[in-house]
C-alpha cells in the first residue's frame, strides 16, 4: 500500500511539472503550434526588417523586397517605393512560387531560381527565415494590410524612392528667389548600388529624352530626417569644389517632388522619367546606361543579436 501510495504521489507530482511546462509554451505564443503553412498565412505582408538580418550572405530576392506575401503557393513582393500600397491591393507584384513543409520554405523564384529556408517562429508576429546555402536570417515581422504603416515605410525608405526612375526632370521653377547656379541644372538621377549615395546632373534642355541625357556631373547625395516633421526630409547634394546644393524635401506624389533651396529662397519641381519596376531581382535591363537596376536594400543601423539564440537561452 505504501509503494502504491508513493507511485501515486510520484505519478502526481510529475503530472503537475508536466502541466506547467506546457503552459508557458503556450504562453510564449499564446497559441498551439501550427503548420508552416499556417504560420506563413496568418499575416498577409512580412516586413523584411533587413537591419536585423544575420550572417554575411545574402538572398536576393529578401534584400531587393519590403514586404513579401504568401497567398495559395504564390509569393508577392513589395520591391518599390513607388505605388507601395496600391500595387497588388497592397501586396505587390508575383515574383514566385513556394511550397511549405515541416517548418521548411521552398522557394522557386521567377529569376533567382530555387532556395530553401529553415523557418522558425521567434514570437507572436516574427519569423526567421533561416537560408542554409550561405548561413544568413532574415527576420520578417507580420501585419495585416489594414494595419500596416505603408506611409512609414515609404518616407524611412525616401532613398529608395529617388532611385526609381531613371531621371528626373525640372518642371518648375519659382518666380521668387535669387539666382543661384543649381537654376542651370535641369535633370538629376540617383544611382542605386555601389555606395548606395551618387547622383548625377544634367544642364540638358528640359523635354531631352532620358535616353540621350549628357550627365555633366556625378557626385555623393545624402537624405536627413527634419526634427519635428517626418514627411519632411533634406536633400544634399556635394558638388565637390562648387560646393554643397542643400534643400528641403517634399514628397508631393509618387512621381514629383518639390526642393525648396534655402539659400536662395527658391522652389523647383521635379517629375520622375522612365520609372524603374525592379519586378525580380536580377533584372539587368539597359544596365550599362542605367546603374539603378542593381538596387538592392542594405543595412542602415548596426546588426542586433538573433532573438532566436535569446529565446532558446531563456
Amino acid at each position: 500500500m505504501k509503494a502504491i501510495k508513493l507511485l501515486l504521489s510520484f505519478s502526481l507530482i510529475s503530472m503537475l511539472f508536466t502541466s506547467c511546462y506546457t503552459e508557458v509554451i503556450v504562453d510564449d505564443f499564446n497559441d498551439h503550434p501550427v503548420s508552416v503553412n499556417q504560420l506563413l498565412n496568418s499575416y498577409e505582408l512580412w516586413y523584411v526588417d533587413i537591419n536585423s538580418t544575420l550572417g554575411y550572405g545574402e538572398t536576393p530576392f529578401l534584400q531587393k523586397a519590403f514586404t513579401i506575401s504568401f497567398l495559395n503557393g504564390v509569393i508577392y513582393a513589395n520591391n518599390n517605393i513607388v505605388g507601395l500600397g496600391s500595387s497588388g491591393n497592397g501586396y505587390g507584384i508575383d515574383v514566385g512560387t513556394y511550397d511549405a513543409y515541416n517548418m521548411i520554405l521552398d522557394v522557386q523564384h521567377d529569376v533567382d531560381d530555387f532556395e530553401t529556408f529553415d523557418v522558425y517562429q521567434i514570437d507572436n508576429n516574427t519569423i526567421e527565415l533561416y537560408n542554409p546555402h550561405n548561413d544568413t536570417s532574415y527576420f520578417l515581422d507580420g501585419y495585416q494590410r489594414s494595419n500596416f504603416d505603408y506611409d512609414y515605410v515609404f518616407y524611412d525608405n525616401i532613398h529608395y524612392f529617388l532611385q526609381e526612375y531613371e531621371a528626373w526632370e525640372k518642371t518648375y521653377t519659382s518666380n521668387f528667389g535669387a539666382i543661384n547656379e543649381f537654376d542651370s541644372e535641369n535633370y538629376l538621377q540617383f544611382l542605386a548600388g555601389g555606395n548606395d549615395s551618387e547622383f548625377r546632373s544634367s544642364q540638358d534642355a528640359t523635354g531631352t529624352s532620358q535616353n540621350n541625357l549628357y550627365w555633366d556631373y556625378t557626385g555623393v547625395y545624402g537624405v536627413g530626417d527634419v526634427s519635428g516633421d517626418f514627411y519632411l526630409k533634406t536633400l544634399t547634394l556635394d558638388y565637390d569644389y562648387l560646393g554643397n546644393e542643400y534643400f528641403e524635401l517634399s514628397v508631393i506624389n509618387d512621381r514629383k517632388i518639390e526642393l525648396y533651396h534655402p539659400n536662395s529662397g527658391t522652389v523647383y519641381r521635379f517629375e520622375g522619367r522612365g520609372y524603374i519596376q525592379y519586378l525580380k531581382s536580377g533584372n539587368k535591363k539597359d544596365s550599362l546606361k542605367n546603374p539603378n537596376t542593381d538596387k538592392k536594400r542594405k543595412y542602415r543601423k548596426d546588426k542586433i543579436d538573433n532573438p532566436r539564440e535569446n529565446i532558446r537561452d531563456i
